[in-house]
């Protein structure tokens, strides 16, 4: 009987040290990026509001710009949409809807109802865009800086919190939309 005590003792041990130290670790509940500090990927994708024109990243670069993930089909977005029409209204950042895995006419009927809070959306019917982003799931949120390079990604819905704790205080006091 006592062969078996050891391994059961040193499993349950085990188990413990494990625990405490996810519980205790700082990075928990974070998802790193690989694209943080590195270039936003490129995307040429259809206009949402004109299918027959694209939407070119590289028309983003030297401003300031949130690209934000989202579709339809995604109850976070929806719980998030106030505040996306709260970061417009600030003219603090450009605000680029990436419409994920979406049908065009409820996403023009979403923004119809709720109000539309981009500049300008793309749509990534594929999702292709979204992978080369590293998107997990929508929504997510990148801050891409003048020079091109991502330098903050959020996942889930933004709050007030993450807008004035996280995003804002790596805006420069003069940005603005463009």
């Amino acid at each position: 009987m006592n062969r078996f005590y050891l391994p059961i003792l040193t499993f349950a041990l085990l188990t413990v040290v494990l625990a405490v130290g996810i519980r205790h670790s700082p990075d928990k509940g974070i998802i790193v990026s690989p694209l943080l500090n590195k270039p936003a990927p490129q995307f040429a994708l259809p206009n949402l509001a004109d299918p027959a024109q694209v939407v070119d990243s590289r028309a983003f670069k030297g401003r300031w710009y949130l690209l934000n993930v989202w579709g339809t089909w995604c109850v976070e977005c929806r719980a998030e949409h106030a505040m996306l029409l709260k970061v417009r209204a600030s003219g603090r950042v450009a605000l680029i809807g990436l419409d994920w895995k979406d049908n065009d006419a409820d996403a023009q009927a979403w923004l119809a109802q709720l109000g539309n809070p981009y500049e300008i959306v793309a749509v990534d019917r594929t999702g292709r865009a979204a992978i080369d982003w590293g998107v997990y799931g929508a929504p997510e949120t990148f801050l891409v800086n003048p020079a091109g390079l991502v330098i903050y990604k959020h996942v889930g819905a933004l709050d007030e919190a993450t807008w004035s704790g996280e995003i804002l205080p790596r805006l420069p006091a003069a940005a603005g939309p463009g």
